[in-house]
């Protein structure tokens, strides 16, 4: 697993830039690798199953809890449901804890290669803010 943070940042060799930039930049990272990974996952899901997924991510209740009860009855003895309500700190029957734990599960179930096409993504996504580095830094610099 990977962590966008100044680490992240030393390694794609942008460490030098200004610390109020880091974080906008790390957002702007995050958010073009949510925006790829979901475009890739997304590619031959039929419009049932993208309806589906979108509900467990919008934190539908209805649907996170269907979905739930149908796939994963006793989920809160999950060995990941638990570690997962642990770091977060968030009680069992929280919303965004269930919907969270609901959509691992789901691309599990439904595109279980989804961690490969997020490390590949992501290599995909390093590579690119390596090669225009420079642009980058001078683009800050302005």
């Amino acid at each position: 697993m990977f962590k966008l943070d100044d680490k992240f940042l030393e390694e794609i060799g942008l460490n030098d830039l200004p610390a109020e930039q880091k974080r906008a930049f790390l957002e702007q990272v995050y958010a073009s690798l949510e925006e790829r990974v979901g475009a890739r996952l997304s590619e031959g899901l039929t419009d049932a199953q993208f309806e589906e997924f979108e509900g467990i991510i919008d934190r539908d209740v209805t649907k996170v809890s269907a979905w739930l009860t149908a796939h994963v009855p006793n989920f809160q003895q999950d060995p990941a449901f638990v570690q997962l309500q642990q770091a977060s700190n968030a009680s069992a029957d929280d919303l965004t804890l269930q919907a969270e734990y609901a959509a691992t599960k789901w691309l599990e179930v439904n595109r279980p290669n989804y961690r490969d096409v997020v490390a590949q993504v992501m290599t995909e996504l390093r590579a690119e803010i390596t090669q225009n580095r420079d642009a980058i830094l001078a683009s800050t610099q302005q």
